[in-house]
């Protein structure tokens, strides 16, 4: 039986010189069309990249009459000889450029509508109209490059862990609703009107369980789901690289993920990266960098000013001293063809503001004197604040006072952050990995007056705390740890609670009691009665992971169908209404908002 259309026998992005003399057959879409009367010259594309084919004075009449039909998206055939070009006509810019199709026949296999917008290398179009024809803004270089950049880390995972004996293994969509720290998306159980799965914001608790099952080595290429406002590096639904290991200790699974990313970014990036990663106590972050997602790429170290700032005789400062807070510093840097005006300074303090801070302080060095902003309530104390600064003519002394420490270390982080891009310091071709450790293990939740894990409730606590636990819940550190690349928070994860009555322990701190634990993860604490082994684990975000190697802000621009920043999908209008039939079916009546 005759074939309803000429398959192709290679891509667009396959031939060579080597390959002149061939008779070939392409498919693909209309990337480029140009008419010059006796030739044209058609620019046909497919995922593998583009081909030019000519359309000769010398080609039958149905052949030149269908290329003149062409317009751009067009997906059609094209059979054809493949020839050198002549090296004056040579595009070095095109994997094929050094030949050409001269068509035989071209069959037009379907049209295409007017285009919202160009497909082009990149996209210039509003997000909004982007993520409404995803399936064009998906045919550009750009989103095609970065599809593929994701497949090709997904694909290098996989085979590091394959050479490592772990096993692959699935763990369940559809599970038991258990708080996690954001909210679940909940699925109503038709079978079970009143009942509800929900979707897993991680698989946790599945994979501790995996452990007690005795798979020591376990990994998966996890959806997760987290019914929160998304961000530019989060969504609705994500994809984590999900890792527990038994039998383990801190370093073994900081060693296991140092190798993993040597060996990604050798095979997929073909860049070398440390063996090994800084390691940063949580402290050690917050008082440098003032943030525990710090991004190394670049300087600019956050230093305590309260030494010189209790000597001075401005108010803000050595009240806030007074008071138990801190005053701390950053020394902008003296930065060629930039300029520390009155409005960046402004901006710089609207930057501080966003974190809670209630102003930003400023002194310039000039001449080796301080000039500007508060340096008059420093009189007299000019050389003890330049040798304790180090800050040199053309610096600009920027200087943060609040009684909560956090809220000054975020704010000064912010600026540092600012500074850093403003001022050109950040080598974007860097990759700067870094290890965040000793994590306090609860934090206090003012707004309902209990403590809660900081990170999740199955975190071992360090031994030496082990004593203290309830009387100073605030001081206890966990066995935790973060990976942060380039100031993204990349991976999370811990060595986990193997103990049942320690596992009921936190629980109770976090205001969970017995019984409410029992009935929120009573399935965990039953496996724990039956030999669990010490376990940890950890998860990188293989979001962001591919947004940061493809130098992106947003994961969006490595998702193939993500939401917009309003949780909506423009392409397929969801969430959308649903008819009253499967409302009926599972129980359900929807209660309108009122105004």
């Amino acid at each position: 039986m005759e074939e309803s259309f000429m398959q192709r026998n290679a891509t667009c992005g396959q031939l060579r010189k080597e390959d002149e003399g061939k008779t070939v057959i392409l498919n693909g879409w209309v990337h480029k069309n140009r008419n010059h009367g006796a030739l044209h010259f058609i620019n046909l594309r497919d995922r593998y990249g583009e081909t030019q084919v000519v359309v000769e004075d010398d080609a039958d009449k149905e052949t030149q009459e269908t290329a003149s039909k062409l317009k751009m998206e067009y997906c059609v055939a094209v059979k054809g000889i493949v020839r050198k070009r002549p090296d004056n006509m040579i595009n070095e810019d095109m994997e094929t450029g050094e030949i050409e199709v001269k068509a035989e026949k071209i069959e037009i296999l379907s049209e295409c509508a007017t285009l919202p917008f160009m497909i082009d290398d990149e996209n210039s179009a509003r997000e909004d109209l982007r993520l409404k024809y995803r399936f064009l803004d998906l045919r550009t270089t750009g989103m095609q490059k970065r599809i593929r950049l994701r497949h090709e880390i997904v694909k290098a995972i996989r085979e590091f862990f394959y050479k490592t004996d772990f096993y692959e293994i699935e763990t369940p969509t559809l599970v038991k609703s258990t708080p996690e720290g954001a909210r679940d998306f909940l699925v109503p159980s038709r079978i079970y009107p009143g009942k509800f799965f929900a979707l897993p914001q991680s698989p946790q608790l599945y994979k501790q369980i995996l452990m007690v099952s005795g798979f020591d080595k376990y990994f998966q290429i996890a959806r997760c789901y987290r019914d929160e406002d998304p961000r530019g590096d989060r969504q609705l639904e994500f994809t984590q690289l999900d890792i527990e290991m038994s039998f383990v200790k801190r370093d073994d699974v900081l060693l296991l993920i140092e190798d993993l990313f040597n060996y990604v970014f050798k095979n997929v990036v073909g860049v070398k990266i440390p063996a090994h990663f800084k390691r940063l106590t949580y402290q050690e972050a917050m008082d440098k960098y003032g943030t525990d997602k710090p991004d190394l790429r670049f300087d600019l170290l956050i230093n305590d000013a309260s030494q010189f700032a209790s000597k001075s005789s401005f108010n803000a400062f050595t009240e806030t001293l007074s008071a138990g807070g801190t005053v701390r510093y950053i020394v902008a840097p003296k930065t060629e063809g930039h300029e520390y005006t009155r409005k960046y300074l402004a901006e710089l303090e609207s930057a501080a503001k966003i974190y809670g801070a209630k102003g930003l302080a400023w002194m310039k060095v000039d001449e080796g004197k301080l000039s500007g902003g508060v340096s008059k309530y420093f009189a007299g104390l000019e050389e003890e604040v330049l040798s304790a600064t180090g800050a040199k003519d053309g610096d600009v002394i920027l200087l943060v006072a609040h009684e909560n420490a956090k809220k000054c270390a975020n704010s000064l982080a912010a600026v540092r952050n600012k500074l850093g891009a403003d001022l050109h310091l950040i080598d974007e071709n860097s990759f700067a990995f870094c290890w965040i450790i000793d994590f306090p293990l609860f934090e206090y939740n003012e707004d309902e007056g209990h403590w809660e894990a900081a990170h999740h409730m199955f975190s071992m606590p360090q031994v030496e705390y082990l004593d203290t636990l309830e009387s100073d819940p605030g001081a206890v550190k966990g066995d935790l740890y973060d990976l942060v690349l380039n100031g993204y928070e990349l991976a999370s994860g811990s060595i986990r609670i193997h103990d049942i009555e320690l596992q009921k322990r936190i629980f109770r701190i976090c205001n969970f009691p017995d019984d409410v634990a029992q009935e929120r993860f009573g399935f965990l604490l039953d496996a724990f009665k039956f030999g669990p082994p010490p376990h940890g684990g950890i998860a990188p975000g293989i979001d962001r992971l591919c947004m940061i190697i493809a130098k992106q802000q947003s994961i969006k621009e490595v998702i193939a169908f993500p939401k917009n920043t309003a949780a909506l999908c423009p392409m397929d209008d969801c969430p959308s209404e649903v008819d009253q039939k499967q409302l009926d079916e599972l129980g359900l009546a929807v209660v309108k908002k009122k105004d």
